[in-house]
This record gives C-alpha cells, structure tokens and sequence, in this order.
C-alpha cells in the first residue's frame, strides 16, 4: 500500500534550489540563501560559530532570552563580548546601538533578534543595520519570529547573517530554516580558522559543497517532507501576498492590545509601547497576586488548542504570551484567547469586562 508521506520520489537539487530561490524572494535578497536541515538553532549556532572567533569584539544586544544565548556562543568561540542589555518591556534603539559602538570602537561583529516571541518586544532593524554598516560591523540577525509578521530585508538593512525559520507567522514546519549570508560574512567565515569544518554546523561546507558547485549536486539527502512543506508555505505566502500576511499579523496585535487594555482585571501589556510591540505575539502583564501560569492553566482548561502560553523561566509568574502568528493571527484567535484569559480572571476573583474588551479588538482589527 503507497502512503503521501512515505512513498516520495526524492527531491531533487534542482528543486531544492527552486525551493531556495522563493526564500530569497521573500526577503528581496540577492545574497546566498542556505537551506538548512534542522530546527532556527543550527543556523543561529552555525553562523556564530562560523563567523566569530578569539580575533572578534562583538556587540551582543539581549532583548529577551535569545540574545543572551547568542553571547554565551560568542563567548564559546572566543570572542570579547560586550554586552547591551535593555528591559524586555521595550526595545533597542540605534541611538543606544551608536553609544556602545562608539564606547567600544573595536567592535566588528554586532548580534540582535529582530522580534523576541518569548518577551513581545520587536527591535528597529532597518534604522539599526543603518549605525553598524556606518561603524563598519558585521551585522548579525535573528528573524525567526519576525519573517512574515514583519518586513525583513536583509539586502537594504545591511544584515549580513540573517537565520529565519518557517515554524512562527509563515505558518510553516519547525524543522527547516534558511540563512542569507553576504560575501563579508563568507570572506569573514573563510578566514577565520575555528570555523567548523566537516560539521553539521558548517556553512563552509555547504558553500563549497552546494553554492560554489552551482547547486547541482546536494551534500546530503534533504529532509524531505519539511522541504515540501516549507515549499507549501511559502505558496500560500505568496498567494495570499506577503503584504496582507504582515497586514494580519499587525492588526492581531493591535486588536491584541486594545483588548486587554479594555479588560480590566489588572492586567495590562508587557511591553509599555505599542511602537516596541512585536507582531507576531503580545506579551501581558498580570496583576500582582496573580500568578501567569495559573491563570493560563485555567483559561486552557476550556480550550487547549488556544495559543496561550505563560512567561518562559522567571516570566511564567507574570506573563502571559498571546501567541498570535501563522494560522492563528486571525481575529477569531484573538477574540478567543481575550474571553479566556477574562474567564480565567473572572475564576480568579477579578473584576472584567468582557463585551468591552470584545468590543475594543474588533474596532482595533483593521
């Protein structure tokens, strides 16, 4: 008996390049585009490790948990990291960004996550590229959570190592990611003599083995039933226009907000500044008193599929993550978790007022 899933012809290097060439598009890049066979963590660990080495002064901006992963990576490889850390209820600035490279002029390498999903929070890449392409650093990025909520262009923003993945607002699979990587990046990679070699982490490997043999031939055998449905996503990006895709995420997030603003109950958002607040996900801040997880446990004890999460580490006492991104940045998706959350704060002893909070998501909604 055949199977969909089990009996696949394999995919071809033509196609895997084909499958390349839609991820460029979407990010209007003309720089390589590596696929890469594993969760965001393999290009996001690879990179750094490729790129970053005992020679590298790197300027690590922690805006949520990812960031501080990132320093400890170019810790590991050697570099002399200066870290820039600010309060996860806001963002970065590129003025912030000038003074720290201005403090420390030798830095060449500078690391950010464009939009933080575990703290709600979106940095402004585009006027950041801008301050590290004047001091003359290699820009790297983290756009896992950002890429379909939110443009991101690495070519005008001068973002030389740019790591997305498929599994947030591309409503895509969680085991296949990309990376777009400038020829500084390659040249700074080939010169660098700790870069992983002969490694699952390489893009060495993979540029001298795939990109530099004209993608005609592929190192490995790709995984095949994500590379298809990345394949599909993409489509549906495509179909849908990527630009009404991000136009939903937006007003996700700003019926998200205006919601629980209207709800009452104590809670309010996470990060203080709509400006700050990233798209594919609205971070709430629960009212003293009141531990996030219940609450969450409460609200998903009626409907489990909600994406409703609490805050990751010490954030699961105070925060709750509405996660509304790929099949889920609709307004239905919304408009539930608002009437959980309020129940579960109703339960709780707190006084809500849901016809309202129903009512200031849908005048949001645009």
């Amino acid at each position: 008996m055949t199977h969909p899933f089990l009996d696949l012809a394999p995919l071809s290097a033509t196609h895997f390049a084909a499958i390349e060439d839609r991820v460029a598009r979407l990010l209007s890049t003309t720089q390589d585009v590596l696929i890469t066979q594993g969760e965001a963590l393999l290009p996001l660990e690879g990179a750094i490790r490729s790129a970053a080495g005992p020679g590298t002064t790197a300027l690590n901006v922690i805006t949520g948990p990812y960031g501080q992963t990132f320093g400890d990576w170019l810790r590991d490889c050697g570099a002399t990291v200066h870290d820039l850390a600010v309060p996860f209820h806001t963002a970065v600035t590129a003025a912030r960004i000038r003074e720290a490279l201005a403090e420390h002029p030798e830095t060449d390498f500078v690391s950010l996550v464009h939009a933080e999903a575990a703290t709600g929070n979106t940095n402004p890449v585009a006027e950041i590229g801008e301050a590290v392409r004047e001091h003359g650093a290699l820009f790297y990025v983290d756009a896992v959570a950002s890429v379909g909520a939110e443009p991101v262009l690495p070519d005008a923003w001068g973002i030389d190592l740019c790591v997305i993945g498929a599994q947030k607002a591309m409503g895509g699979p969680a085991g296949v990611s990309a990376v777009s990587v400038s020829e500084r990046a390659w040249a700074r990679m080939a010169a660098n003599p700790r870069a992983p070699r002969r490694s699952y982490l390489s893009l060495l490997d993979w540029k001298e083995r795939w990109i530099d043999g004209g993608r005609k031939a592929l190192p490995h055998a790709p995984a095949q039933l994500e590379m298809l449905a990345l394949e599909a996503c993409l489509e549906r990006i495509e179909s849908e226009g990527p630009d009404v895709v991000m136009a939903r995420h937006a007003s996700a997030a700003a019926a998200t907000r205006a919601g629980a603003l209207t709800l009452g109950g104590g809670l309010e958002p996470y990060v203080r500044e709509a400006a700050d607040a990233a798209p594919v996900a609205t971070t709430l801040r629960t009212p003293p008193g009141t531990d996030a997880s219940e609450l969450v446990a409460l609200a998903l004890a009626a409907d489990p599929a909600l994406p409703l999460a609490a805050g990751g580490g010490a954030l699961a006492r105070e925060m709750i993550r509405v996660n509304h991104y790929g099949g889920d940045a609709t307004r239905g998706a919304v408009l539930a978790c608002l009437a959980a959350v309020g129940a579960a704060l109703a339960e709780s002893g707190r006084t809500v007022d849901l016809e309202a909070a129903r009512r200031a998501a849908t005048d949001a909604w645009h």
